[in-house]
């Protein structure tokens, strides 16, 4: 007769099963990194994968480079664009004036006044 106990077998406080027991872990490798402010950043990395040429250092956020004694530079920064600097880049002057053109002559069209 069941009991409603849903945790049948188990006690509380028991440690959890051990799955590491039953399966070997991949192989990985150690990988190290040195930032420009001589942080080193160590990380395991899977034995068959790429190294990325560059890792965040999270002492600093700046990148690191495999290269001890030459680093990558520090990152730069992007400054601050509008929506319309983005229009301005994909869009030339005549090309703006084009699409503006259009429209117009589409909202003149919808208000039956062409």
């Amino acid at each position: 007769m069941p009991s409603g106990n849903v945790i049948r077998g188990t006690r509380i406080g028991s440690a959890p099963e051990r799955f590491d027991r039953l399966t070997a872990p991949a192989p990985r490798r150690p990988v190290t990194y040195w930032c420009r402010n001589a942080h080193r950043v160590q990380f395991l990395i899977a034995a068959e994968a790429e190294t990325p040429p560059t890792w965040e250092c999270p002492r600093c956020g700046q990148p690191a480079g495999p290269d001890r004694g030459n680093p990558p530079g520090d990152r730069r920064a992007e400054p601050y664009k509008t929506h319309l600097a983005y229009v301005q880049e994909r869009r030339t002057p005549e090309q703006g004036e084009a699409l503006l053109a259009e429209a117009l002559a589409a909202l003149a069209r919808r208000r039956g006044r062409a």
